[in-house]
């Protein structure tokens, strides 16, 4: 088998590194299974699979990790006892994989850590890491055998006792004092791909200083083995279930503003699905205790890693939503919602003036949120002239303008960070150590009310924070993008628009008539495996190394590298290096360029931003702006098209 391997290698059928990875692991594995996939894949003649498998090592970056736990080949032997087409028995094999290679390796560099981290901090304490997945492939497994390694290694494991929504990860690890948490998921990446999410002790995900050290802990790891403690030094196991869901559910009630609007919501029916995910869990109970009238899609409450009724389980995609569209329109529903399957994001549909079924952006439904929110905390007294400069919304720089200028007219902040919801939960850490405290007392027993109050004195009040990928967030008591606390902001946000008798789609063009019509849209371009990671590499480098002067027809005006420019944010703290080029046009539109830090793509924002000025626009030139925005996004797309296949030959 080496022999062939070093054939490949000479004819330039499989990369050095490939060699040298496969090498490594078969020196040091202990699961026959690795040699026996390797094997089949040599013997096939599978140099392209080979280097998608084995072209680096999985490294361990700030999101954790992420890729395939099914392969593009599934061998004999990862297949095992398992039928064609179903989850295979035993996860991909190799070093850039999803499998318990890798997560041996992130456990135990994030315990390595996080015992360093106890010791110098908080030696009276044993170390504790909440752990919960969704419904992916393998993710149960993985779970379960994180929670073994932490408990074999003297660390106490709070696992879920089924699968779980990400949100409450964070909830559980501000709860019980953890000093870490882990989720299992790959989001709403494709059913191939499982993934591997750390937060510290403040319920976000990791940020610095933490997570340089632990990214080093984890990437100088290159053996799953370990040896366990002695059973009097090891962890212990703790179960967590539906005493977890209560408290949490008990929470999200409090993002309620107006519950007397509840009343106007019996007149809606709601259609919700989970796309075969963990949403059902805690949303489906949230729409019984606030009084909705709803229905799921049957053929999609189904928890299948496969997610067996979409091509992507993504609400971002209007396909994942068809389905329970279609069941609106036989039932006559007002409002379709879905949660990705691990229910951080949210999607929706509604109904217009029209009768039709109408999908909102992640701007919109995040732009309406923050509108309402803001809107109402004036009216109710709770935000007033005297303390609006301590409130504030969150959103990235990726994310519509349009939030920026609603919170200049209300005369709050509005704090841009990079993209990821860590750069929000960062923010919110922030705020909460500003906050004086009496003492004894912990920010956590904190009702919303005396921490909403003490902030409005001392520190920075989170009114909502989003993302342009239908992240939402409207409250600190959790520090990651949170769908179920959507499904219950949207709702009551529904139930305000009927109150007006007003639809959603009327009420998002009365905010575009307040504050201007702004415009977004995404392209991504995906290249998977050695080779598409390699382009994409040389696309994100272009832009640096060659900007453009002109983008079709307009002057650039400005280019924005966050990777190398130094760039402070709205309240004067170093946003981090990222991999970003911001472009702007003479014309007023203008884009951006980011490569995933978690799928195998580059995205392209473009944004057209029409403010409207002192006064307010008219229901005609709204039109008029929909269209001509429109046709401008469309032309620049056009163009970046054709630049993108003009760099890459390049």
């Amino acid at each position: 088998m080496m022999e062939a391997i070093e054939t490949a290698v000479r004819e330039g059928k499989l990369l050095e590194s490939s060699a040298e990875n496969i090498a490594r692991m078969l020196e040091t594995s202990q699961d026959p299974v690795d040699e026996a996939a390797v094997r089949e894949l040599v013997a096939g003649e599978e140099w392209d699979e080979l280097n998608d498998r084995f072209f680096k090592t999985l490294a361990f970056g700030t999101g954790g990790l992420r890729s395939r736990t099914v392969g593009k080949v599934v061998t004999k032997a990862e297949r095992g006892d398992a039928a064609e087409g179903a989850c295979p028995q035993f996860p991909c094999v190799g070093t850039q994989a999803m499998n318990f290679y890798n997560v041996s390796r992130a456990t135990r560099g994030l315990i390595a850590y996080v015992k360093k981290w106890v010791a110098a901090n908080a030696p009276e304490r044993r170390p504790a890491i909440a752990i919960s997945h969704d419904t992916r492939y393998f993710s149960r497994e993985f779970a379960e055998y994180c929670a073994r390694v932490c408990t074999d290694l003297g660390v106490d494991a709070y696992l879920v006792e089924s699968c779980r929504a990400t949100p409450q990860v964070s909830f559980a690890v501000r709860h019980y004092g953890c000093t870490a948490g882990v989720m299992l998921t790959a989001s709403h990446n494709p059913s191939h791909d499982n993934g591997f999410k750390a937060y510290f002790n403040d319920g976000a995900q990791i940020v610095e200083p933490h997570a340089s050290a632990i990214v080093a802990e984890v990437n100088a790891l290159t053996s799953a083995a370990y040896e366990p403690l002695p059973e009097a030094e090891r962890g212990e196991l703790k179960i967590l279930g539906e005493a977890l869901d209560a408290l949490y559910m008990d929470r999200l009630e409090t993002l309620m503003l107006q519950p007397e609007l509840l009343e106007k919501a019996k007149a809606l029916k709601v259609v919700f699905t989970n796309l075969h995910g963990t949403g059902g869990i805690i949303v489906t109970k949230m729409l019984e205790r606030l009084g909705f009238d709803y229905l799921t899609v049957p053929e999609q409450d189904v928890q299948d890693g496969a997610f067996p009724t979409v091509a992507s389980p993504n609400p971002e995609n209007p396909p994942a939503l068809a389905m329970a569209i279609d069941l609106a329109k036989r039932e006559k529903a007002d409002i379709v919602i879905g949660t990705d399957p691990d229910c951080d994001r949210m999607g929706v549909a509604v109904r217009d003036a029209a009768g039709e079924m109408v999908l909102l952006t992640g701007n919109q439904i995040g732009s309406l949120l923050a509108y309402y929110r803001t809107q109402t905390l004036f009216e109710q007294g709770i935000l007033n002239e005297a303390n609006k400069s301590h409130a504030t919304l969150i959103k990235t720089f990726v994310t519509t303008n349009l939030q920026t200028e609603i919170a200049r007219r209300y005369g709050i902040g509005c704090v841009n960070t990079l993209t990821g919801f860590k750069y929000i939960g960062q923010k919110l850490g922030k705020y909460e150590e500003a906050v004086p405290l009496a003492e004894g007392k912990s920010y956590g027993e904190l009702s919303e009310e005396e921490s909403r109050e003490l902030r409005l004195q001392h520190s920075k009040y989170f009114i909502f924070g989003g993302e342009e990928s239908y992240g939402y967030l409207g409250g600190d008591f959790i520090r990651d993008k949170d769908g179920n606390a959507a499904v219950v902001m949207f709702c009551e946000l529904a139930a305000y628009a009927v109150s007006r008798g007003l639809t959603l789609p009327d009420l998002m063009d009365e905010v575009y008539r307040k504050f201007g019509y702004y415009l977004e849209t995404l392209h991504s371009v995906v290249m998977e495996g050695a080779e598409g990671a390699g382009k994409i590499q040389k696309l994100a480098t272009s832009y640096t190394q060659a900007p453009p002067s002109e983008v079709d027809g307009s002057a650039v005006t400005a280019v924005r590298n966050f990777a190398e420019d130094d760039f402070t944010d709205e309240e004067g703290d170093a946003i981090p290096k990222e991999k970003m080029i911001f472009v702007d046009l003479a014309d007023g539109r203008s884009f951006a360029v980011r490569p995933s830090g978690t799928e195998p793509k580059i995205k392209y924002y473009l944004f057209s931003q029409n403010p409207a000025g002192a006064g307010e626009l008219e229901a005609e030139e709204v039109a008029s702006l929909k269209k001509a925005s429109a046709e401008k996004l469309g032309s620049l797309w056009s163009f970046l098209e054709r630049d993108i296949e003009a760099r890459l030959l390049a």
